[in-house]
């Protein structure tokens, strides 16, 4: 064993500090042999007297200390990797002037290093992501990197994909080439069984980023209900998540109180302290990376803010206040910290302070008795000084409240009102902007969900019946949710926004084909997976099993396209739609489509076609596209296609997930004038056992 390591365990043995002046050894010999120490099991304490030596500035030790990133681009083992980069983390002056070929000594050849040792890859890539964030370094090395980033690599470092990336949006969540980057690599992640749920989580944290930071507050109330969507996913996907559970209460907890719900307020404050309890429980004497704590500190950052929501909100409603001074503090201290509390790391809280402040200006508005008391506490400053009054708060609150009600008197505004005295919504330099503003503002779900057809809906209802309109809306987007998986739901959202495009997919049409497309890859799903008990019908004991058109056929008996056909119409039939859903095949249209689905007098076909030569898009399309768009030529322009595919299948292939078997594509008749949708999906069949394959 070398000297040097020799010196190092018997100073970690006695418990003496671990420098460099106490080795006893000359730094020529420190020297020679830091490279092979940084190298083995003593790294971490070689990175102690490293740290030691830049924190007290010694030159002559410091020679040394810079062999040490070298020999760590050797190391072999992830917890002396790890433990190493705290130890030299520890010290800002260590970290920065060894940052750039440390960061060399972690990154180069870590595409190799993915495949060889996945855990060891992901704890140098954390090392880096530390090191730029820190700015111990310049990011665009880190950034190269990310660019080259697999996503599909092994699960072992794909695990700890999301929340690196998730770090790198923390800190440059504003350099787009980079943002863009790093969203679309957890776009991709959310598609791998080992990570969707953490890049959900990931991305709704920088929805919520971005909804703080937007100067817009269509952007600022979209963003919110995405982000509470993908924390929503999160937490119904996986047992314990109770940071997606928080993040879910504070997006609602902001949405409620721009549309002034107090009771909703109340609910997600007490879901956050909930939540936030049984999240200490959970980690309690469990191991905590001090670089993962600004995080849990934003946790707690944002419990704070939505108590002063929560408190502001029930004085704005009160009809009376005991103590006048005090309800003024209350709504003050929630008025400023909508602009300076910025838990996620956003240096303006523009976005926040969109949403909340104009909350509470209209509700001294309606409280005309609160209002002169802010009238007074301003102008009589002297009386209230020593209560430590936030007098520049309440001043700039009256201003923006005065000009509000200028321009709610101002003779462009009463040109917009009706017969009734109450505001049409139009505006002559913005038609229909404060109809839109409106939604935003009290129905951000029932916005992002109906689009243009929530502006025709505002305009017929009053603030309570939209205020209603929204808590159905948000229960059917949190039941949805909880009534899928992390796989169904990014395919689902994805078809969705796919089909919006059509200018047919609106109303009625939306709600029922959408359910329909649902129900339709529940069952792409449940068929991915070789189990006989998953067919219809299969589970009465005694009686024997289906036969599974899915397998690779071992008799006389041959899969065609009617056996797809009658499981899907049964999965349909004993599925949750099969109380309003009327399911048949039918002749339609000059020819058969397979499957009928009613919905009133709306109707949607799906045709069932079995294809043995080519399972490529391109090919099934060209083939069978015409056919299943031609059956919606009496009804609404969309339908689906299933294909069975039975295409060989051996060892070098595997099947494709949900996400990659279900798409949309669009199909015009010659000389038509309206788009046909059509939703694609496969079904595998001729498979073999996945244990098959390893006895090949």
């Amino acid at each position: 064993m070398p000297q040097l390591a020799d010196r190092l365990t018997e100073l970690a043995t006695d418990g003496q500090p671990i420098t460099f002046p106490a080795l006893g050894l000359a730094p020529d010999t420190v020297a020679s042999q830091a490279g092979d120490v940084a190298a083995g099991p003593f790294a971490p304490y070689l990175a102690e007297a490293v740290a030691d030596a830049y924190n007290r500035s010694d030159t002559q030790w410091q020679p040394a200390a810079t062999v040490f990133p070298t020999g760590l681009a050797a190391q072999r083992s992830v917890l002396h990797l790890t433990a190493s980069m705290d130890a030299l983390f520890h010290s800002p002056a260590a970290a920065k002037a060894l940052g750039k070929p440390l960061t060399a000594a972690l990154l180069d050849g870590l595409s190799d290093r993915i495949e060889a040792a996945p855990l060891l890859a992901a704890a140098r890539l954390e090392g880096a992501v530390r090191l730029a964030v820190a700015e111990a370094v310049t990011p665009f090395k880190l950034w190269q990197t990310l660019e080259d980033v697999p996503t599909d690599g092994p699960e072992d470092f794909l695990e700890r994909l999301p929340r690196l990336l998730g770090l790198t949006l923390d800190r440059w969540a504003d350099e787009d080439t980079i943002a863009d980057t790093v969203r679309t690599l957890l776009q991709q992640l959310t598609h791998d069984e080992a990570t969707d749920v953490d890049a959900m989580f990931e991305l709704g944290c920088d929805l919520l980023r971005r909804a703080l930071s937007s100067p817009d507050i269509g952007t600022v109330t979209t963003h919110l209900v995405q982000a509470r969507r993908q924390f929503e996913t999160a937490a119904q996907a996986e047992e314990a998540r109770h940071d997606a559970l928080t993040y879910a209460a504070v997006c609602d907890a902001i949405l409620a109180f721009g549309r002034a719900d107090a009771a909703a307020i109340n609910h997600a404050a007490d879901q956050i302290t909930d939540t936030l309890d049984q999240r200490q429980a959970w980690l309690h004497r469990s191991h905590q990376p001090e670089w993962l704590q600004p995080r849990r500190s934003a946790e707690i950052a944002w419990h704070h803010l939505v108590l002063q929501l929560r408190a502001a909100a029930t004085t704005l409603q009160d009809d009376a206040w005991m103590d006048a001074w005090q309800a003024l503090n209350t709504v003050l201290a929630a008025y400023s910290a909508a602009r300076t509390v910025c838990p996620l790391g956003d240096d303006t809280g523009q976005g926040l302070a969109l949403l909340v402040q104009p909350a509470i200006e209209d509700g001294f508005l309606r409280q005309q008795a609160f209002l002169a008391q802010l009238r007074r506490a301003a102008q009589e400053t002297d009386q209230h000084a020593a209560r430590g009054f936030d007098t520049a708060t309440a001043s700039a609150l009256l201003t923006a409240i005065e000009t509000a009600a200028q321009r709610e008197t101002s003779p462009a505004a009463s040109s917009n009102a009706t017969d009734d005295g109450s505001d049409d919504g139009s505006d002559d330099d913005d038609p229909g902007g404060a109809a839109l503003g409106r939604l935003q503002r009290l129905a951000p779900t029932l916005l992002l969900q109906l689009r243009d057809q929530a502006l025709s809906i505002a305009g017929t209802v009053d603030d309570q019946q939209l205020l209603l309109l929204e808590g159905l809306a948000h229960d059917s987007d949190v039941a949805r949710l909880k009534a899928t998986d992390p796989l169904i739901v990014p395919t689902l959202d994805r078809l969705v926004t796919e089909l919006s495009a059509h200018p047919s997919f609106t109303g009625e049409v939306r709600q029922t084909f959408s359910v329909l497309v649902e129900q339709t890859l529940l069952f792409l799903k449940s068929r991915s997976d070789l189990t006989r008990t998953n067919l219809v019908g299969s589970t009465k004991k005694g009686e024997p099993a289906p036969f599974d058109y899915r397998r690779k056929p071992e008799g006389d008996r041959k899969p065609v396209e009617a056996d797809l056909q009658r499981d899907f119409q049964q999965w349909l039939q004993k599925g949750p739609l099969h109380n309003v859903v009327l399911v048949e095949p039918v002749d339609v249209g000059m020819g058969r489509a397979d499957v009928m689905a009613h919905f009133g007098s709306l109707r949607y076909l799906t045709e069932i076609k079995q294809d043995a030569t080519d399972n490529d898009p391109h090919y099934l399309e060209g083939r069978y596209l015409t056919q299943a768009a031609e059956y919606s030529n009496t009804n609404a322009p969309f339908g689906q296609l299933l294909v069975l595919d039975l295409t060989p299948k051996d060892s070098t292939q595997g099947n494709l997930r949900v996400n990659e078997v279900a798409w949309t594509t669009t199909h015009r008749p010659h000389g038509a004038t309206t788009d046909r949708a059509v939703v694609v999906g496969i079904v595998a069949g001729n498979r073999t056992t996945p244990s098959a394959y390893s006895r090949k």
